[in-house]
């Protein structure tokens, strides 16, 4: 299965036009965004668990990382509320479960072989912000020398310098909207941008984004 599987080519999705497909597990289901394999795939979607579903143990090879959007996900690790990021490096394993249910987005099998780094960071605690550009805070989440995810708020009415993302970038909008070259990216826009791109973008409303660069460098 290929979904916007062309790493080298821009990619919007607005996961709320997309049926929710049915998972291996009962009461689990998904919202492609990207997928490049059968059900063991790089991957990022939209995953929501049913109230008292959980997913069979597995291991992750190549790793996962996920966001927290709505209700708790748990594991053996504990459990996690909407506003937590966890990374889950390669090697990993878990039994993942919700009982209050929870949608979650999830990349998988996209970390680099020599990332061990579990990490736990909840956005919704104000103490880690810091001042990025004007009308713009940043949350710091994982920074390596050719990868880096944060978590970004601009302000309403925002107009941010202009940026060229020499390994990509890619968003996903938790709430609000923005705007930049391609349009408009409302509240559950996916976007993913080719490295060499440059990109301005300017919020009427206010957005905070989950955003990560680097990782498209080829």
């Amino acid at each position: 299965m290929k979904i916007h599987a062309d790493l080298t080519q821009p990619a919007i999705v607005d996961s709320a036009t997309l049926d929710w497909v049915p998972s291996p597990m009962a009461g689990v289901e998904r919202r492609m965004l990207e997928r490049d394999g059968e059900e063991v795939a790089r991957a990022t979607s939209l995953v929501r668990y049913a109230p008292g579903s959980a997913f069979s143990a597995h291991k992750h090879d190549m790793g996962e990382e996920f966001l927290v959007l709505d209700g708790v996900f748990s594991d053996e690790s504990g459990d996690f509320p909407k506003g937590m990021y966890v990374r889950n490096p390669p090697g990993s394993s878990h039994v993942p479960s919700s009982e209050p249910g929870a949608v979650i987005l999830v990349k998988l099998r996209q970390m680099q072989p020599d990332d061990d780094a579990f990490v736990r960071v909840n956005t919704l605690d104000p103490s880690g912000w810091q001042a990025g550009r004007p009308g713009e805070s940043i949350l710091p989440l994982f920074i390596r020398p050719e990868e880096e995810v944060v978590m970004l708020d601009w302000e309403r009415g925002a107009r941010l310098a202009p940026q060229t993302f020499p390994g990509g970038a890619e968003y996903f909008v938790v709430e609000g909207s923005f705007e930049d070259e391609s349009g408009r990216h409302d509240q559950g826009t996916w976007i993913r941008l080719p490295a060499g791109t440059r990109q301005e973008i300017t919020t009427t409303q206010g957005a905070r984004v989950w955003r990560k660069t680097g990782h498209l460098a080829f």
